[in-house]
């Protein structure tokens, strides 16, 4: 089970990629960019940044991977999505 202290801080995070594995799951977060907005009224918004959580199985690297094996969620770029990231970590692991 991965805990939040097995992840690196928001700060780290603003810089740089972190990568991580647990029990034959590899995992990444990372800071990305998206369209702002509300996809229901067709409001542009600009660019907000968010907090990309990606999963993939063992043995490869992210690179390595086909990207159709790759599953991953976007939070808020906060602390409490650092935790929403881990949990659905957890979730996706025990599925």
């Amino acid at each position: 089970m991965i805990e939040r202290g097995d992840v690196m801080p928001i700060n780290f995070l603003k810089k740089e990629r972190f990568t991580g594995s647990c029990k034959g799951m590899r995992y990444r977060m990372e800071k990305a960019e998206r369209e702002a907005g509300d996809p229901e009224t067709g409001d542009g918004g600009g660019k907000e940044t968010v907090l990309r959580v990606t999963w993939w199985p063992e043995p490869y690297a992210f690179h390595a991977t086909p990207d159709d094996q790759k599953i991953w969620k976007e939070f808020p770029f906060t602390e409490d999505g650092i935790i929403s990231g881990v949990e659905w970590l957890n979730e996706q692991y025990r599925a």
